[in-house]
């Protein structure tokens, strides 16, 4: 749910701050959002089964926490980004960082019985939306204060969760469920030719597609 506030907090903020940044109209900056947008998602998609399969091989506490302390400085980078090709490269570091939903799904399962696995599944997604409710909201609000405060509220929403996993999260990858890291499973399109092999997924492959493309134009509208 953090992670989700951390995301959602800055988006009332974006369009003031790019014109900040980069001056001239809020069409020109439209068209920056998009591509910082644009940037943070190829980087997600890159960079989820990598640390999906990172998390197999080295645990996913580590792999958790790292993401959690890079991303709120990456936050900070953002709150004092004085040119667009800081901002850009927040948003690079961004897209990496927040690529752990791989990571966190496959916490879950390592700590659900199967009877329970999807209500725990179905708390995950609940905590996302509702972070992502209160994000943009606390984001406006913050907002009235200066275009960068939200970005340090994030930070330190973020950081407020990295000591949380540091104190209360136990690693679960052990030696029975352990796997080593390899670039054939590590790269998103070997991800998706072995996930293509699962007989009767691959139409649930479109539909999550095209469900996850109906979602996401809006917020980068």
């Amino acid at each position: 749910m953090i992670d989700a506030m951390g995301i959602g907090l800055i988006m009332p903020v974006m369009p003031g701050l790019i014109t900040e940044v980069q001056g001239g109209s809020l069409a020109q900056a439209a068209v920056w959002g998009g591509v910082l947008s644009t940037v943070f998602a190829v980087m997600q998609f890159l960079f989820s089964p990598i640390l999906g399969s990172l998390s197999d091989a080295v645990g996913r506490r580590p792999v958790l926490l790292v993401s959690l302390f890079v991303m709120a400085l990456d936050y900070l980078i953002m709150a004092l980004a004085g040119t667009m090709w800081l901002l850009l490269l927040g948003r690079v570091l961004g897209g990496i960082t927040a690529a752990t939903h791989s990571t966190a799904g496959a916490y879950i399962a390592d700590i659900s019985p199967a009877e329970k696995k999807a209500a725990n599944f179905g708390l995950l997604g609940a905590a996302f939306g509702a972070g992502f409710v209160l994000g943009p909201l606390t984001g406006g609000l913050l907002g009235e204060l200066g275009t960068r405060a939200p970005f340090y509220a994030a930070a330190v929403l973020v950081l407020a969760n990295f000591a949380l996993g540091w104190f209360v999260m136990g690693e679960t990858v052990q030696d029975k469920n352990r796997r080593p890291f390899e670039w054939r499973r590590a790269n998103p399109f070997g991800a998706f030719r072995a996930v293509a092999r699962i007989p009767g997924i691959k139409p649930l492959l479109w539909v999550y597609f095209l469900y996850s493309v109906a979602i996401y134009v809006y917020p980068a509208i």
